[in-house]
């Protein structure tokens, strides 16, 4: 058996020369990947919005292999400059109107700054005492200032996590009302689960309810229509629920939604969560978009009747100028999702945990592992003050609605749906259409050409927006919450719309 042959003097020599976490190096590094970042966002006007680059247009420009040796921090920013940024949708353009925002932040990202260089493995209490008690401040900071029923809080007996994102939460609160359940009638009824959601309900949920292990079979959509705004509707449930009892299933779980993906509804908590109150159903509500403008106490009435839901849950990186990933949840329960989601190795037990002192995340989630999430939400939330956060997504819905003026000067167009927060839903309107060919007389053709002009704009890469397709209709989506987005930059893009519009209506490109 051959001898292993160690010499201290030579690998601290190597150790010295590479070192990788040497404090000054790590000093000289980070301002210039921060001083990159600020030039960035300097002139994150002068690219395409979305990235023009084709499939695979990355693998003709990097090596098939990593480097052997150490390549300088200066010469990988040339790259990323040259390779990476075209290559990269820019989120936080002003120019950015596409899907929800992702309102990014100087608070934000030092606070993920910070995360990533304390760099903490938080599972339990005492592998970080602070990630897990700031974590439950700060949820019960943000609780208090959407003015959440006390029974939510940490103070009411509920509390609050911070997740990855709204399929995990939608995941655990799931999976925790599927064992609760199954305790009751037995695992032998696993196949009877039913899951309910709206046609409009977001598509994570069908995910989580199909990782949950909920029969496809048991997924039931409710349909919505425009006359109700495309919101729920509570009689529709009532008679789902009742044909699955008289079939011989067990209703579990319904999701309401405040603030959908295509047209951002507002499903009616209060008559929906009566109906599941009589039947035992959990009720989640997904307020992953608008959740945050509840903040602001003019719309805190669309959370009527949310103290009669079990869980709620928000995107802080959507529209709360956190970085992706803080998906914030609350339930009334937590030991519901403790008795569901916990794990209890000898490697983790301690005297603060045995003695029940403490909160131990890793048993409120579906990973192990967590970040320390809760100090970019910190800084945030010092940083800016709750006056300032409110007004800040108070001047995005005043954008918003001067958006909607400037479409309603426009006979061309016409909005699809009221707006509610700081999205405006509108297409070229079907009645010019049929003025320009008899062929827009079906709805089919109407769509194609609202798809065209979203390619036709997108494409020129001077803005970004996306599409919904409600009851049958293709609708364009205008979504206002980008940080850097100012009034100038929402008539500029109107002007992209009508230039669009009019080249496709008028030149002859029909």
């Amino acid at each position: 058996m051959g001898t292993l042959n160690i010499n201290p003097e030579i690998d601290d020599q190597f150790f010295n020369s590479i070192n990788p976490l040497d404090p000054e190096e790590f000093r000289r590094q980070g301002h210039k990947i921060v001083n990159f970042l600020a030039d960035y966002y300097q002139n994150i006007e002068q690219y395409p919005v979305c990235s023009q680059v084709n499939p695979g247009y990355l693998q003709k420009l990097v090596p098939n292999s990593a480097p052997n040796h150490p390549e300088p921090l200066e010469k990988i920013l040339e790259d990323v400059k040259r390779d990476m940024i075209p290559g990269i949708t820019h989120w936080q353009s002003p120019n950015f109107f596409a899907y929800f925002p992702s309102s990014g932040s100087t608070a934000g990202f030092l606070g993920e700054m910070l995360s990533v260089g304390f760099n903490v493995v938080g599972f339990n209490w005492i592998s970080s005492p602070a990630a897990t008690e700031l974590e439950s401040i700060v949820m019960d900071w943000f609780g208090k200032m959407l003015n959440l029923p006390h029974c939510y809080l940490f103070s009411g007996g509920g509390g609050g996590v911070l997740q990855g994102t709204t399929c995990e939460a939608m995941l655990c609160t799931i999976v925790t009302v599927r064992d609760q359940m199954l305790r009751k009638i037995g695992r032998e009824n696993f196949c009877k689960l039913v899951v309910y959601a709206s046609d409009q309900t977001h598509f994570s949920l069908k995910k989580a309810a199909h990782i949950a292990g909920i029969d496809p079979e048991n997924f039931r959509v409710i349909p919505t229509t425009k006359a109700n705004e495309y919101t729920m509707c509570p009689k529709l449930l009532h008679l789902a629920v009742l044909n699955d009892i008289k079939e011989g299933n067990i209703p579990l779980f319904l999701c309401a939604t405040l603030g959908t993906t295509s047209t951002t509804s507002v499903d009616p908590l209060r008559p929906l969560c009566e109906i599941a109150k009589t039947f035992g159903i959990w009720v989640h509500v997904d307020a992953a978009y608008a959740g945050s403008a509840c903040i602001c106490p003019e719309f805190q009435h669309f959370l009527d009747g949310v103290e009669n839901a079990n869980s709620f849950s928000l995107n802080a990186h959507k529209w709360f100028f956190s970085t992706l990933d803080c998906c914030c949840l609350w339930v009334k329960d937590p030991s519901a999702l403790t008795k569901a989601l916990s794990t209890n190795p000898e490697c983790l037990r301690n005297k603060a945990t045995e003695l029940n002192q403490v909160i131990d995340y890793k048993d409120w989630q579906i990973a192990l592992s967590r970040r320390f999430r809760a100090l970019k939400l910190w800084l945030v939330l010092r940083s800016y003050g709750v006056t300032n956060l409110r007004n800040l997504i108070r001047s995005h819905v005043n954008m918003a609605k001067h958006f909607e003026g400037l479409i309603a000067m426009d006979t061309r167009f016409e909005i699809f749906v009221p707006r509610k927060f700081a999205m405006v839903c509108f297409r070229i309107s079907p009645l010019v259409l049929g003025r320009v060919s008899t062929k827009f007389d079906h709805e089919k053709e109407v769509n194609k050409f609202n798809a065209k002009l979203v390619e036709s704009i997108n494409s020129s890469g001077k803005i970004y927006l996306t599409h919904g397709v409600v009851g049958g209709t293709y609708i364009i989506r205008f979504a206002i919450g980008a940080s850097l987005t100012h009034y100038w930059h929402v008539d500029i893009a109107w002007k992209v719309i009508q230039d669009h519009a009019n080249a496709l209506l008028y030149q002859g490109s029909v």
